[in-house]
């Protein structure tokens, strides 16, 4: 487990994440230390990144909505494609679009 952990506060610490960062992000959500590194969250900051995201972006969105990371890379992939292809994807943006059901996010963008 400790392993573990120290390899999450690395990873966070290599996207540019300070010490209150990282436990701001543990304190909000607790459940990011139990989601697999290679499986997870690396993955979905590459996404991210494909889509414009900086690393100080990636560590900024990880510190303040550290959920955004639980939900499925098929559905983050989606709705990013959808908001950047209507030149809306901004970190403001994805957030409060993958907090809202399927149907409400079709009736609002697609």
């Amino acid at each position: 487990l400790e392993a573990n952990l120290k390899l999450r506060v690395q990873w966070m610490t290599g996207l540019g994440m300070d010490g209150s960062q990282i436990a701001k992000a543990i304190a909000c959500f607790p459940h990011i230390l139990k989601l697999s590194l290679e499986d997870n969250l690396k993955p979905k900051a590459q996404l991210l990144r494909e889509r414009g995201f900086t690393n100080a972006e990636i560590a900024s969105t990880l510190a303040k909505d550290p959920q955004l990371f639980s939900y499925s890379s098929k559905r983050l992939a989606h709705r990013m494609g959808v908001l950047q292809a209507l030149g809306l994807l901004t970190k403001t943006s994805l957030r409060n679009a993958m907090v809202m059901t399927d149907a409400k996010f079709a009736a609002r963008f697609e």
